[in-house]
C-alpha cells in the first residue's frame, strides 16, 4: 500500500478516535481548561501527530497511548466530582487577590501573578483604579472576577425602584428565508401568525435572512436586501396610546355631560383606567 494512503488512513482514524475521546472527556472552552486538561490535550494531539507520519510504528500503538491518556483524565474527572480536596489539588482553587480595595500581595505571589497582570485584568473589566474594587478573585483558569464597590456599579432598575417587564428568551423563528417551527411552538405561535406579521411589514419570507420574536411577542426581521426599510414594531406604543386616548375621552365625557350620575360614572372609570395605565406603562415602554 502506498505511503500516502497509509498516512491518510492513519490521520482519519486517529482524528475520529481523538474526537470521541475529547467528547467523552467533556466540552470546555480553552479558557476554562485546568492544568491537567491542558497537558492532556497537548499530549493527545502529539500522539496523533507522531503516529500519523511514523509508518514504522503500528497504529495500535497510537490507539493504546491515546486510550491511556484518555482513561487517566477521565478517572481524575470522576474523582474530582466526588472529592473537593482532590479537585482542589488537580484543578486548583480560587484565591482572593483584592479585598475592600486592598491588594493581597501574598496571594498574588502564591499564584505567580504580578502587579502588571493584575492591572491588565482589571482594565479588561473597565476598572482603572484598585480602590474602586470591593472584591476580586483569581480563578484556577487564570481569569479574574471582580466585584466593584457599590458606588461604582452601574445603576439598575431595582436601585431606582422601577418596575420593568419580565424578560424571556428571544426566539429565532426565521433563518435563511425559512420558518423554524420548533421556536414558534415554544412561544405558542404558528406559521399563520408569522405570515400575517410579515404581510403587515409587506415582506416575503424568502427575503428574510433572520427573524426573531422577543419576549413581548414582537417580530423583528433582517432582510437580505439591506436597501429595504422595515418598519419597527409598534404594537406596544400603539396599545399605550389607545389606552391614554380612552382615558382622555372619559374625562372629556365627564366634563361635557350635565347628568350628575353619568358624570360620576365617567369620572370613576377614568380614574380606574388611569391606574391601569400607570401599572402597565413600564411594560409598554
Amino acid at each position: 500500500m502506498p505511503d500516502w494512503i497509509q498516512i491518510t488512513i492513519r490521520a482519519v482514524s486517529l482524528l475520529v478516535i481523538l474526537f470521541f475521546f475529547t467528547k467523552w472527556l467533556g466540552m470546555k472552552q480553552l479558557s476554562q481548561l485546568n492544568i491537567f486538561e491542558y497537558i492532556t490535550g497537548i499530549v493527545l494531539g502529539g500522539i496523533v501527530a507522531i503516529h500519523v507520519s511514523t509508518l514504522d510504528s503500528p497504529i495500535y500503538f497510537a490507539v493504546i497511548s491515546m486510550f491511556i491518556w484518555f482513561i487517566i483524565p477521565y478517572l481524575v474527572e470522576q474523582l474530582s466530582l466526588k472529592s473537593k480536596t482532590f479537585r482542589d489539588f488537580t484543578q486548583g482553587k480560587s484565591r482572593v487577590v483584592i479585598q475592600n480595595g486592598k491588594i493581597l500581595e501574598d496571594n498574588l505571589k502564591k499564584e505567580h501573578f504580578n502587579t502588571d497582570d493584575l492591572l491588565e485584568s482589571l482594565r479588561e473589566k473597565n476598572i482603572f483604579k484598585v480602590a474602586d474594587v470591593e472584591f476580586a478573585v483569581l480563578e484556577p483558569n487564570g481569569k479574574l472576577n471582580v466585584l466593584p464597590k457599590r458606588e461604582n456599579r452601574p445603576i439598575t432598575a431595582k436601585d431606582l425602584g422601577l418596575d420593568i417587564a419580565p424578560d424571556r428568551e428571544t426566539q429565532t423563528v426565521i433563518m435563511d428565508g425559512k420558518p423554524l417551527l420548533e421556536p414558534l411552538a415554544n412561544i405558542s405561535l404558528n406559521p399563520t401568525w408569522l405570515e400575517a406579521e410579515l404581510d403587515k411589514m409587506n415582506v416575503s419570507i424568502e427575503n428574510v435572512f433572520l427573524g426573531q420574536v422577543d419576549s413581548d411577542g414582537q417580530l423583528t426581521v433582517d432582510l437580505y436586501d439591506d436597501t429595504l426599510a422595515v418598519p419597527s414594531p409598534t404594537q406596544k406604543p400603539l396599545l399605550l396610546a389607545t389606552m391614554k386616548k380612552c382615558q382622555a375621552d372619559l374625562e372629556l365625557f365627564a366634563l361635557s355631560t350635565e347628568n350628575e350620575q353619568s358624570k360620576q360614572l365617567y369620572k370613576r372609570n377614568s380614574e380606574k383606567l388611569q391606574k391601569a395605565i400607570d401599572q402597565i406603562s413600564p411594560y409598554l415602554r
